[in-house]
């Protein structure tokens, strides 16, 4: 009797550790692949990414965050079977994209450039020339001006607008497939 009684304790207490590491993950860190070019040649298709969810974000991090845009039929099908299994048609998509301004900042993008508080940004990373325009006289407390490195494909602020805080998933600090490339993200 003493040595079932030993053995549900033992049980009872790996489920209790096992929980609390669990709870403590999902409340701070998260998982993410990309599914798309729009970070091109930063980040692309199939990698998988490492989050930390509760970071304060400046200019240059790698978010991912809630869109409006939805998962198709179309998007499930590309899914792995056990993406399929945690994702459903309609659910909004995450993206994943470049902060480029944050809350104070004032950003004006045309012909070509990206202007953040007057000042023309340097960007070695993105992929292609930036297209499309857009200007923000000062971005609201809480909101994100993002884009992806490959520009002339990305699905951004440029149309999207700017990105509520509450939307952010989290920020990218690792990349741990393909084993090839694993490693901290820049």
């Amino acid at each position: 009797m003493d040595k079932i009684k030993k053995e549900l304790l033992e049980w009872g207490q790996a489920i209790l550790v096992t929980l609390v590491i669990f709870l403590i993950y999902n409340f701070f860190f998260a998982t993410t692949t990309v599914y798309n070019t729009s970070m091109f040649p930063t980040l692309v298709e199939k990698d998988m990414l490492f989050m930390v969810k509760r970071s304060e974000l400046k200019a240059g991090d790698i978010v991912s965050f809630k869109s409006d845009l939805t998962l198709s039929a179309r998007d499930i099908d590309s899914l792995n079977f056990i993406q399929k299994l945690l994702h459903h048609e309609g659910e909004r998509k995450n993206l994943i994209k470049r902060v480029i301004a944050v809350p104070g900042d004032s950003i004006e993008v045309k012909d070509g450039e990206v202007i953040v508080n007057g000042i023309i940004l340097d960007e070695p990373y993105i992929n292609t020339v930036t297209n499309k325009s857009a200007y923000y006289e000062k971005i609201p407390e809480g909101m994100y001006f993002c884009m992806g490195d490959n520009r002339f494909v990305s699905y951004d602020s440029r149309e999207i607008g700017l990105i509520s805080g509450d939307d952010m998933i989290g920020k990218v600090v690792f990349r741990f497939m393909p084993l090839s490339k694993i490693g901290k993200v820049n």
